[in-house]
């Protein structure tokens, strides 16, 4: 167990769950993960989580275990399943005196993150309502592109990404460095994206939906998902740091990401895939 940081001016990020679209859990998964995407950034004593797959089931029993924290805030880039299905099994969420603040940026005009939420956690697809949560739950709708201010001394830009029913890119700023994450997004064929070249401009650390190799991606356009080697060229042309490849396809074993791993060393040196435990520290 990585040791858990305690510097009121300590600013990482922990990986919880790292795989896209369905868990995967099982023996060819073990090294790099099988939990669907939720990762936590910690801004000195505060505990931002991004995405709630099924590694916020892990994260909220590891956080009990603690016992430090009270507050949670959970940004969404998107409410398709795989990034919700952790919800309801939060466990900070069921303790009266906790509160807990569901952000997304990708709902309105249409619904409401309250409307979602109630209907992920209704019969006949799941035995309690939002009611049965004892913690203080407050849901938080804004535009993506608005910027957000959690906490004091803690600014998140976002952006909408380019994927079905859209989606949410989020850069926290602390203490003059800044970790992006940056998942669910497709690529554009004639150029970079600038919305995400805006959000991960001079970042410590872009965490970026690299789903796919460009061999895979030609039979996978319109799906909503980008390659690793776009993201290096927007890293690079965005004066960006550390590239953190994530949201690992379900098919795609752990000799399979160690292959990748290698091959993007070269690429770029430096370059990181995304596993469970993973902690960068800026």
């Amino acid at each position: 167990m990585t040791q858990e940081p305690r510097s009121e001016d300590c600013f990482t990020a922990r990986f919880w769950g790292v795989r896209g679209s369905i868990a995967t859990p099982g023996p060819e998964t073990l090294r790099y993960g099988g939990n669907t995407p939720c990762v936590e950034i910690r801004c000195g004593r505060h505990v931002l989580i991004f995405d709630a797959g099924t590694g916020l089931r892990v994260l909220g029993h590891h956080l009990q275990d603690q016992g430090r924290h009270a507050e949670f805030d959970i940004f969404l880039t998107h409410s398709h399943y795989d990034h919700i299905e952790g919800l309801p099994f939060f466990a900070p969420a069921f303790v009266s005196g906790n509160t807990v603040r569901l952000w997304a940026g990708h709902l309105l005009p249409e619904r409401s993150l309250r409307e979602t939420v109630n209907a992920l956690m209704a019969d006949p697809f799941f035995p309690l309502p939002v009611s049965a949560l004892m913690a203080e739950t407050k849901f938080l709708d804004f535009r993506a592109g608005e910027t957000l201010e959690p906490h004091p001394g803690i600014t998140l830009a976002t952006a909408p990404l380019n994927h079905p029913n859209r989606a949410t890119g989020y850069r926290v700023d602390f203490g003059g460095h800044a970790i992006c994450y940056v998942t669910d997004t497709e690529h554009f064929a004639d150029r970079l994206d600038d919305n995400v070249l805006r959000l991960i401009r001079g970042a410590d650390f872009v965490i970026y939906d690299t789903s796919f190799s460009a061999a895979e991606y030609a039979s996978k356009q319109g799906w909503g998902h980008s390659t690793w080697e776009e993201g290096i060229r927007l890293v690079e042309a965005a004066g960006a740091g550390t590239l953190v490849l994530f949201h690992h396809m379900p098919r795609k074993t752990d000799d399979q990401l160690d292959l990748l791993a290698a091959e993007v060393a070269g690429a770029r040196p430096g370059t990181l895939v995304a596993r469970e435990g993973m902690v960068l520290s800026v």
